[in-house]
């Protein structure tokens, strides 16, 4: 409420005091007027000063402001689930109906910086979605940066005479310090334009902003995750492809059948390796991928490797990110293993009731230093685990948040043990 309609209320109020006081005191100077027209005189005072308090306090500007802030919150909150897809036609055209039913605009429009996204409201018949934007004062908004009151129905620009919209504000959405489009108020008459209103949209679109900003970072998060899962994936280990095929080549000579079926297993394992792996996958699925890899390592070394597995069976369907137990097992390997004897290499899982799941591959091998041991999930680090274990470490913590990722405990000299924690996981029965 404005400051001069305020001081309109006052003014009415104090009039009806005075008059009331004039009939109050007329009223016990005459001894023939009726008692009963003093106690209403008296009463009528008492309810207009209680409205005047009332009136003072409801109109007083920083209630104003918070019942406007509160406002803002709302509309903001209910709109986060939309807003967080980004700006297109789908979220634009849901946030404007949010914000058309909890303000006093008669439409709501919501652009980018070239084609109005949304619109909701008087004159949605024919402001179209999806055409050009075509008012001279939000092309300046979007320049400048800075918000626009438009008072006439010209300044608008629509090309419909009979289109009930004759004035709006324009207030532009920043984006990483740049206009990346504009939220607009239209209103059916110019007496609706008022500071409360300016203010309103002002802080409406710094909220949509924000959450803009904030999509856009997840966005960014998740594609550098992606890349980072396919810089993984396209590093095939030299070493390891090159023992592979010599490994086959030499059964070939020695048992043909093994050959055969290690050569189909050696092509499914790339193929699911450069696989997309931006949709999570069953555990089951992943302890596959990670047997085909044994099975190569295995025909390999023989009796040095050593594979136990002491998985839940309970568990094998949870939905996890691709690659990340193998990368695992092969730094055992690579890293683990004597000079000469066996390596046992452990997989197990266990769940501690609460909705988290531990994963673990141990091994028995040469272990890690303890000065190197903080250090293991750098990348560069000189035990050459960074990248992997940092990257699945990195995967975990994004899809199962707080309290996930990799656990690295070491002893040098007695073995290694890698733990993948999934917190936050439903209670697996």
């Amino acid at each position: 409420m404005s400051t001069s309609r305020s001081a309109l209320i006052d003014a009415f109020l104090a009039i009806g005091i005075m008059v009331l006081s004039g009939v109050t005191i007329w009223s016990m100077s005459e001894p023939h007027v009726s008692r009963w027209i003093t106690l209403a005189g008296i009463a009528g005072i008492v309810a207009v000063g209680l409205a005047l308090v009332t009136a003072r306090f409801a109109t007083r500007p920083d209630h104003v402001r918070a019942l406007q802030s509160h406002r803002i919150l709302e509309i903001a909150n209910e709109a986060l689930a939309y807003m967080r897809q980004g700006l297109n036609e789908e979220s634009a055209r849901e946030v404007c109906r949010i914000v058309l039913a909890d303000t006093s605009a008669a439409a709501v429009a919501i652009t980018d910086t070239e084609r109005v996204l949304g619109f909701a409201g008087i004159g949605e018949d024919h402001h179209a979605v999806g055409g050009p934007i075509i008012t001279r004062a939000t092309r300046e908004s979007l320049e400048t940066g800075e918000h626009r009151v438009l008072a006439t129905k010209q300044e608008i620009g629509c090309p419909r005479s009979d289109c009930l919209l004759t004035a709006a504000i324009v207030v532009p959405l920043i984006m990483r310090g740049r206009s990346a489009g504009t939220l607009k108020f239209y209103y059916t008459t110019p007496r609706l334009l008022n500071e409360t209103q300016v203010a309103m949209a002002e802080g409406l679109a710094m909220m949509l902003s924000t959450q803009l900003e904030l999509s856009e970072l997840e966005r960014q998060t998740e594609l550098a995750t992606r890349m980072e899962l396919k810089a993984l994936q396209a590093q095939i280990n030299p070493h390891f492809l090159f023992n592979t095929i010599n490994t086959i080549a030499a059964l070939i000579r020695t048992d043909p059948a093994r050959a055969r079926e290690l050569l189909r297993e050696f092509a499914a394992f790339y193929r699911r390796t450069l696989e997309s792996g931006d949709e999570l996958i069953s555990l089951e699925q992943e302890i596959e991928q990670t047997r085909r890899y044994l099975r190569f390592e295995l025909a390999r070394f023989g009796d040095r490797i050593v594979v136990e597995e002491n998985l839940q069976p309970q568990i094998l369907q949870t939905l996890v990110p691709a690659f990340i137990v193998q990368p695992l097992v092969e730094n055992a390997i690579a890293h683990g293993m004597r000079a000469d004897g066996a390596l046992t290499i452990h997989l197990s899982s266990s769940t501690d009731g609460h909705g988290s799941i531990r994963i673990t591959v141990a091994d028995d091998g040469v272990g890690i230093s303890a000065h190197r041991l903080p250090h293991v999930l750098e990348v560069g680090s000189a035990d050459g685990l960074g990248i992997a274990l940092k990257n699945v470490d990195d995967r975990l913590r994004g899809h199962y948040g707080p309290g996930s990722g990799v656990v690295v405990e070491s002893t040098e000299g007695v073995g290694t043990a890698v733990s993948l924690v999934l917190a936050g996981m439903a209670e697996i029965g």
